[in-house]
């Protein structure tokens, strides 16, 4: 029988450490969250390589490393509300779960959200909430957001997203500017301003609704 437990302490001890994921907190919650449980039965023996894997319609659960070091940069508070945009199946909505006080997750595939109501559900995570809506849209209903992650690569980051951060709020993304290779970037809202810096080179698939618009050559 496969060990997933010693699979998810390798990934832990082997990938995340080695790689500046210092963070107790979020190591704890990754070596308590079975990552395989996220994931269709046939690609469950795969959920801790170092590599993003991938799921139905194009999309992808981030690997590991990218989605460990962009929670560990917004710096998540027990007390903080978090937004998960392009939750997927639940898994960086479980992590967030154990480090902040509620979480809101967002995705525009209604069969993906689905999956994550069940495997949350299941995993006794009942400070989080999915929904199936527009993630370049985030959830202003909710809003005002400590914490915002982006669970793909974006080309262009909405004033939508960044209007719905709190006052100190942190928004992690990867931008891609159509390169297969983008930039881990830390967004933070100052005085009402936000400023950002680069944290990581990260290549990740773009989410839906995140590309440039397209533009007409005459």
């Amino acid at each position: 029988m496969f060990d997933f437990a010693q699979a998810r302490q390798n990934m832990v001890d082997g990938q995340l450490r080695p790689n500046r994921v210092t963070n107790p907190a979020l190591l704890q919650a990754v070596s308590e969250v079975p990552r395989e449980r996220f994931l269709p039965a046939d690609l469950q023996r795969v959920a801790y390589i170092d590599d993003d894997i991938p799921l139905p319609d194009g999309r992808a659960m981030l690997e590991p490393l990218v989605v460990c070091r962009l929670i560990q940069a917004v710096d998540a508070k027990p007390t903080d509300v978090a937004l998960d945009i392009g939750c997927g199946t639940g898994y960086t909505s479980a992590l967030l779960s154990r480090l902040t006080s509620t979480v809101f997750g967002i995705d525009s595939d209604a069969g993906l959200v689905q999956q994550a109501a069940a495997n949350l559900a299941a995993l006794g995570a009942d400070n989080v909430v999915v929904s199936a809506r527009p993630m370049e849209q985030g959830w202003p209903e909710h809003r005002p957001f400590d914490v915002i992650v982006i669970g793909g690569a974006v080309e262009v980051l909405p004033d939508a997203l960044l209007d719905q951060l709190a006052e100190g709020g942190r928004l992690a993304a990867v931008v891609s500017e159509g390169l297969p290779t983008g930039t881990a970037r830390l967004y933070q809202k100052i005085g009402g301003s936000v400023s950002s810096r680069p944290l990581f080179d990260a290549g990740c698939r773009l989410l839906p609704g995140f590309g440039k618009p397209q533009q007409f050559v005459f």
